[in-house]
């Protein structure tokens, strides 16, 4: 083993490289955006990519948009701080995934249009199921939205040397251009390259990192326990509390299968054979990810060292970065920075494109206009509420700066666990669901979720800096799901709504078989 002598980093001034390289990726994918805008004229084509995505190509997308620069960068940085127990979010993100497989990818796919409300709303009246998932729908982007703008900002700060406002905008105008002239093709394929780069740059910094250990993670599990102690490789040092483990563990396993981003992809396949095989590729691709991820945490651990990481970011999320300045030079630095911004990019388009059809699609077309607009006029709103929404991120990311945002993501999946994924799993599954019942269910935990969080030591003790919290769980998952899926049972037992029920046995021949899929 071969320890390196730690470098000085250019981390927060303005780099060549990095900014040619980030640039450089702009380029292509605008041209992607180019190309994509002569190919999209309809609704399906802007919503969906006309369902022309293959099942492998919809995979490597779904991996885009799910590894964002949160999974890469504060992964890496949380492992390289806290050791074992950064595996806790790895795992999280990841087990939701055989979930989505088995229960929800085909009837998504076989019931839906354009959105998860789609679904929902098949048996149910449209108006109050369209107005409380679209609620649940943008509760969800919003939080997200926050959370990548102002990661977006406080990366550009360290890696190009660029105000913290100027990449905001940035980021937020190239976002826009992607959703408004591509549509989810243009998304679909900037997901897509920047999978493949995201995967092969940390591919790369793992064998970097292991040919200093003999190739052996034996060899850097022993040098980070000669280090740290054998505390490292143990749990407790990140979450003490079983209880928490277990809401957090909650929250990002089943935050997963209710992200609206996430679910909107399965629509761009052809049929729910392509949708399962999407699923199959995200999962290998992302379970490749989290293994890559903890190796170059411990790899940042004992080669950069705890106390220089902490010292250049409070978080840890420099991690990575400094990994690769010391084994690949500045160039390799540039490199993995331009990835890790265009992370951002891609997944912000993601957000930005499910806002806008939950306002086009669920709100504009089944509430204001009961159904009957025609798709022109639809796809109209869609580009306006995507101006609107790009206009709101960068203004978020603009009056949230300095702030810490952790507690967004985490509310993001718990709202999505909470509000989306109990509506959605018993419209599927159980006959009795009724309109009362669902509307109930999601109020309740997107209430819930967002109330409890704001009671959490997250905001009282952290953020307010109060003595003690109301609530005692920094995440509310384990209260707030429940409670959701609590209140649709007994509202819709409480409930009568007989042409729900007559209509379920329709939906199922069409979740199973497909007939009538669009």
């Amino acid at each position: 083993m071969i320890l390196l002598d730690i470098l000085p980093t250019t981390l927060g001034q303005p780099s060549l490289s990095s900014i040619l390289m980030f640039f450089g990726f702009v380029a292509v994918t605008m041209y992607i955006t180019y190309w994509a805008a002569r190919k999209t004229k309809t609704g399906s084509e802007f919503y969906a990519a006309g369902r022309s995505i293959t099942g492998a190509q919809n995979g490597l997308a779904l991996a885009g948009d799910y590894m964002s620069a949160a999974s890469f960068l504060g992964i890496a940085g949380m492992v390289a701080t806290k050791g074992y127990d950064g595996l806790i979010y790895s795992i999280g993100f990841l087990v939701g995934w055989p979930l989505i497989m088995f229960l929800i990818a085909e009837p998504l796919r076989n019931l839906g249009k354009y959105t998860f409300a789609d679904v929902v709303a098949y048996r149910l009246r449209q108006r109050p199921v369209r107005i409380a998932s679209s609620v649940g729908t943008l509760c969800t982007i919003c939080f997200y939205l926050i959370a990548q703008m102002v990661g977006a900002g406080g990366l550009v700060q360290k890696l190009f040397g660029l105000p913290y406002e100027l990449a905001v905008v940035v980021v937020g105008i190239v976002m826009i251009a992607y959703v408004l002239f591509g549509g989810m093709l243009a998304t679909t394929w900037v997901q897509i390259i920047k999978a493949v780069l995201l995967l092969g740059g940390a591919t790369v910094l793992v064998l970097l990192t292991l040919s200093q250990f003999g190739f052996s993670p034996g060899q850097l599990f022993a040098a980070a326990t000669a280090q740290y102690g054998q505390a490292v490789l143990q749990p407790g040092s990140f979450v003490g509390n079983p209880w928490d483990a277990l809401s957090l563990g909650l929250a990002l396993m089943l935050g997963t299968a209710g992200l609206p981003h996430i679910l909107m992809r399965f629509y761009t396949v052809p049929n729910a054979q392509a949708a399962r095989q999407s699923v199959f590729v995200a999962t290998g691709l992302i379970g490749y990810f989290y293994i890559l991820t903890f190796i170059i945490g411990f790899g940042a651990m004992v080669l950069v060292g705890q106390a220089d990481i902490v010292a250049l970011d409070k978080g840890g999320n420099m991690a990575a970065l400094l990994l690769a300045e010391n084994l690949g030079g500045s160039l390799f630095l540039g490199f993995i920075a331009a990835v890790a911004f265009a992370t951002i990019l891609a997944v912000v388009a993601g957000l930005t494109l499910s806002g806008a059809t939950a306002i086009s699609h669920d709100l504009y077309v089944n509430v204001v206009k009961r159904g009957q607009a025609d798709e022109a006029g639809e796809v109209k709103v869609a580009k306006r509420a995507t101006v609107g929404l790009g206009v709101l991120a960068i203004l978020l990311g603009l009056v949230f700066q300095g702030q810490n945002v952790a507690f967004m993501v985490g509310l993001a999946f718990a709202i999505a666990a909470s509000a989306n994924l109990p509506a959605l799993l018993l419209s599927i599954l159980w006959r009795g669901l009724t309109t009362r019942g669902t509307v109930a269910s999601i109020v309740v935990g997107t209430v819930t979720a967002i109330g409890l969080i704001a009671l959490s030591p997250t905001i009282m003790v952290d953020i307010l800096g109060k003595p003690e919290a109301i609530f005692p769980l920094k995440n509310p998952a384990l209260v707030s799901i429940p409670a959701s899926f609590l209140v649709a049972w007994v509202v819709s037992l409480l409930d009568r709504e007989p042409e729900a029920r007559q209509r379920f046995d329709r939906e199922q021949v069409r979740s199973y078989l497909g007939v009538g899929a669009e």
